[in-house]
């Protein structure tokens, strides 16, 4: 699973990697070095901005958005259920009623400087790792994002509608899979733009921009126990720790 990552680029750094032009008024969001479920994250996503003043359909941009992680399906009847709903398998993703719609419609990247996870070393001991781009660069995983409308809440409420998403995983890789057996997918900058095409509905297509071989340049080191708690946030979770649990 892909349960806490970190992402500290700044809007402009984002919008520069993802050859995003002049955006929206979506909130800066600060450098956070422990993203858990439920919180705010940035999303990048390609759709129709609002019609212009004659009311014409305007193209499918790409943007960036802020998001909440956790995705509350359309049906559901609260957004509770979105704290369950932080990954997707791709395994099923084609046929699961909480991510099918949004699978053929509503795909996103969601950009990471690395995301953590934790090794069982013993029946007591779960040691986490820190697994990242080798170069440094940005890791854009894969997502789905979805829109909720709250049913107690008047039409014209900003809080009207919550749009929320979730990391696609998979099967880790080998040396990976070592720390966890699941990764967040992740997509190749060269298939960016097939991922997030709106216009690629079907399922089958969809599913071959995923199955285009595993990532390379993929780095882990051990940190601190302190990113087991949420509430511990800053750069020096980042840092390299060595103890006696440590697989390299």
């Amino acid at each position: 699973m892909c349960g806490r990552y970190a992402s500290t680029k700044k809007r402009q750094e984002l919008l520069e990697e993802f050859q995003i032009g002049p955006d929206g008024p979506d909130d800066e969001l600060p450098a956070d070095y422990n993203v858990a479920p439920t919180k705010k994250v940035y999303a990048v996503l390609t759709r129709p901005r609002a019609k212009d003043e004659e009311g014409a359909e305007p193209e499918p941009t790409r943007q960036l958005r802020v998001l909440k992680w956790g995705l509350v399906p359309s049906w559901a009847k609260d957004p509770s259920i979105g704290s369950r709903m932080i990954n997707a398998r791709v395994e099923t993703l084609a046929e699961k009623p909480a991510f099918r719609r949004a699978f053929a419609q509503r795909r996103c990247l969601l950009p990471a400087d690395g995301y953590y996870e934790w090794y069982r070393a013993d029946k007591k001991t779960k040691q986490p790792y820190f697994i990242h781009p080798s170069d440094g660069g940005v890791m854009a995983m894969a997502g789905l994002y979805e829109f909720w409308k709250d049913p107690t809440r008047a039409d014209d409420d900003p809080l009207k509608w919550l749009t929320t998403c979730t990391v696609i995983t998979t099967t880790a890789e080998d040396d990976l899979g070592h720390i966890h057996d699941r990764m967040p997918v992740i997509i190749a900058r060269d298939r960016w733009a097939d991922w997030l095409d709106p216009a690629r509905t079907d399922p089958a297509k969809v599913l071959d921009v995923l199955d285009t071989g595993r990532p390379s340049g993929l780095a882990a080191y051990p940190v601190s126990s302190e990113v087991n708690s949420v509430r511990n946030n800053g750069p020096h979770l980042l840092e390299r720790e060595d103890p006696e649990t440590a697989l390299f």
